[in-house]
């Protein structure tokens, strides 16, 4: 009996002491695990649109992937490189931020949604300087701004040129907003609207635009390709220190519309840029944040989220990026 004892005792330490070896990676996995599951809900929940989803921590180099490697319509999020293909030229000392740059009337682009360069236009033309056009185009989300720093550049053909030159690929800008609004209104193609149009015409016409862009190839990103692009910028490998600076704060001064910083603690400190499209028909083609988290303690978490062609309601589309965000900064916290 004796020896009976003391064979299960020692296969009692033998195994207690290889869970005391596996737990802890165990433990380091489970938050990964847990948060890969709660998005994954998240994006079922979200049919018939589709959420895409990549999250990097800065720390364990963990990445989180959910519909990662298809394409999605930007919309405002690419203001974001738009600025930082211009703040390359300014670094190259091709571009100053204190030229002004002039827009006429007929540039002006229609969409912004808070007063800004495009709001408050005034007569035939104004003069701005590039620094005002980039806090209007990425803080403000400012179309008319945005337009005019494309136009400045080159065209949108140049800001995908920076992003392949920094190894970012599947990530394009190939339109400019107002080239975007042609599509959705179905005049890009050279049409016209016809002054005697009916509203059932309209609404076809408008129907056939919005088709067009959920099925127009350009101004797209992976959701990886977006999170490339943040921890690039995050990591001071497409700017300068103080370019790089700049365009975080940047990012750090849009505030509205809220989405992934709705779930986010009162500690976090958040730099993202947002993408909107209109609704059709109880549809929007594009509802988007992507974002740099940090801590106090230094940890930093990227989160690139892109909703297409969803069904749900604005109420509803806001509550899913919240959750989102709580869901990232906890399992973040958890680790």
């Amino acid at each position: 009996m004796s020896t009976h004892i003391k064979f299960f005792t020692r296969c009692c330490l033998q195994l207690c002491l290889a869970l005391l070896l596996v737990t802890p990676a165990i433990a380091a996995e489970a938050p990964d695990a847990r948060l890969q599951r709660a998005l994954a809900q998240l994006a079922d929940r979200a049919q018939p649109g589709v959420l895409g989803i990549t999250v990097v921590d800065m720390d364990t180099r963990a990445h989180i992937r959910i519909n990662a490697d298809r394409a999605y319509p930007m919309m405002s999020v690419f203001k974001a490189p738009v600025a930082a293909a211009v703040l390359a030229q300014v670094d190259a000392g091709r571009i100053s931020l204190n030229q002004e740059v002039t827009i006429t009337r007929a540039q002006v682009v229609d969409g912004t949604a808070v007063p800004s360069v495009g709001a408050h236009f005034s007569g035939d033309q104004m003069h701005f300087t590039v620094e005002r056009l980039l806090t209007a185009a990425v803080s403000e989300s400012d179309n008319t701004a945005v337009d005019a720093l494309i136009r400045l550049l080159g065209g949108p053909q140049v800001v995908t040129q920076f992003l392949r030159k920094h190894g970012i690929e599947g990530m394009r800008v190939d339109l400019g907003e107002g080239d975007i609004s042609h599509i959705f209104e179905d005049t890009a193609n050279g049409q016209t609207i016809p002054t005697n149009e009916t509203d059932e015409a309209a609404l076809a016409r408008r129907r056939r635009g919005y088709r067009a862009y959920l099925n127009d190839p350009r101004d797209r990103t992976t959701p990886d390709a977006a999170a490339d692009f943040l921890e690039k910028l995050w990591t001071g490998r497409l700017l300068s220190a103080d370019s790089s600076k700049r365009l975080l704060d940047l990012m750090y001064g849009q505030t509205k519309p809220v989405r992934l910083r709705a779930g986010l603690p009162g500690n976090v400190r958040f730099a993202d840029k947002c993408g909107t499209s209109y609704s059709l028909d109880g549809e929007t083609a594009a509802y988007n944040d992507i974002g740099i988290l940090t801590w106090p303690n230094g940890h930093t978490v990227i989160v690139a989220a892109f909703l297409m062609g969803s069904k749900a309601d604005k109420p509803t589309r806001d509550a899913l990026f919240a959750e989102i965000g709580e869901d990232v900064s906890s399992m973040s916290e958890a680790r």
